[in-house]
């Protein structure tokens, strides 16, 4: 039997199929167009579910049900989507009826980074291991924490919003890249794509970034920063110092209040690889994690690239709706 898949992102609006085994079936992907808003992207994927049946060769009476990974916090009880911070308009909606409406299946509903931490857990970077935190480094931040092969969701409204701890940071640390006196500050604000890209606009660009910007500060994004960092660009070093500092503090606190086993990067600012982040960071985490569970973590990439939240609602809809 197969599953449909559902990723709805903040830009980013993907549908698949598969039997949950780690290997889609079939995959469409598109924009989201935020101007549209959700019934704009509910209209794309009432588009896109039978074209991405056509293109896998799978007969809708193959289908068992159908899983939707959202880019916001969700409720498990009334399965509606709480809110979106990136979309206006989805408050309250009752997406899995909606869905399962759609598509005449049962449906399940979860937040993204739950269930894309559930897929790297069953089929990627987190394979046989448990606990397992995952964190999503894109937009925004997300996080989920997986055990046995299971999300864990608190009281049913979300959990391991590793994103919206905040953290005390001070101008006298890093001038020009902090505020300049001391703040609360969210670890989405310091180490998200957004969040790096705004702080050097806030802190004033280097000759470095403006050039990679054509001159134009609002078109700087993570990538260039990180282009510019790997040129030995100081500014640049220094936002992506300052991210993983307040990111390795975070990091250091699920790993005192939870001790997981493996912690999972994902997302697209984890493609800035292994030297302008995979490294700094474990040097940062290994300095002032709790020291008797030192050694018993570790910190990795992800595995199932840009389709991770796909495999993660299938996987979703596999667990509850097989039953």
């Amino acid at each position: 039997m197969h599953y449909l898949g559902i990723e709805i992102g903040g830009t980013k609006l993907q549908v698949g199929v598969g039997p949950d085994d780690g290997v889609l079936r079939g995959l469409w992907r598109g924009t989201v167009e935020v101007a549209a808003g959700p019934e704009g992207i509910r209209r794309q994927i009432a588009e896109a579910v039978p074209e991405v049946l056509a293109r896998s060769g799978i007969d809708p009476s193959q289908l068992r049900g159908v899983g939707v990974g959202f880019g916001g916090p969700v409720d498990d009880a009334t399965r509606t989507v709480i809110k979106s911070h990136q979309i206006e308009g989805w408050d309250g909606f009752p997406l899995a009826d909606w869905v399962g409406e759609l598509v005449g299946l049962p449906a399940a509903l979860g937040n993204d980074a739950d269930v894309a931490g559930l897929a790297e857990a069953l089929h990627g970077a987190g394979k046989g291991l448990s606990p397992i935190f995952y964190v999503t480094i894109g937009s925004g931040i997300g996080g989920g924490f997986i055990i046995n092969g299971e999300i864990y969701r608190g009281c049913g409204r979300g959990a391991a919003e590793i994103g919206h701890m905040r953290f005390s940071c001070s101008g006298n640390e890093a001038p020009g890249i902090y505020s300049c006196a001391p703040k609360l500050v969210l670890v989405e604000e310091m180490a998200s794509g957004f969040g790096i890209a705004n702080r050097a606009r806030w802190a004033g660009p280097s000759d470095e970034l403006i050039v990679r910007c054509d001159g134009n500060p609002e078109r700087i994004t993570a990538q260039m920063i990180a282009e510019a960092a790997e040129g030995g660009d100081r500014l640049s070093r220094e936002l992506l110092r300052s991210a993983w500092d307040c990111l390795a503090n975070a990091i250091c606190h699920v790993i005192a209040l939870l001790c997981p086993r493996r912690i999972v990067i994902g997302g697209g600012v984890s493609l800035m690889g292994e030297e302008l982040l995979f490294r700094p960071l474990r040097q940062l985490v290994a300095e002032r994690v709790f020291k008797p569970f030192a050694g018993s973590y570790d910190i990795v990439p992800a595995a199932l690239g840009e389709e991770v939240v796909v495999h993660g609602a299938i996987a979703l809809a596999r667990k509850r709706l097989s039953g």
